[in-house]
């Protein structure tokens, strides 16, 4: 997930609401080209502050991912 304006305009995030802590009211997104991320544990990354998405928004992404993987 990441705060930076500039994936307003990027077809590959999706937003998934407002951070907290020092980025507190910014954006947040996925970015759904990415997924490395969506494994953090295995990459041996910490939880993100928001914990989860809801089941909406993850489905979102991942139809956003199956159109770039064509998994399913």
């Amino acid at each position: 997930m990441t705060t930076a304006a500039y994936d307003a305009d990027n077809p590959f995030a999706v937003a998934v609401g407002t951070a907290s802590g020092r980025k507190a009211g910014q954006t947040s997104y996925v970015l759904c080209h990415q997924p490395k991320s969506f494994d953090w544990r295995l990459r041996g990354g910490a939880p993100h502050p928001m914990k989860r998405i809801d089941d909406a928004r993850f489905a979102e992404v991942l139809a956003l991912l199956n159109q770039i993987v064509q998994l399913a």
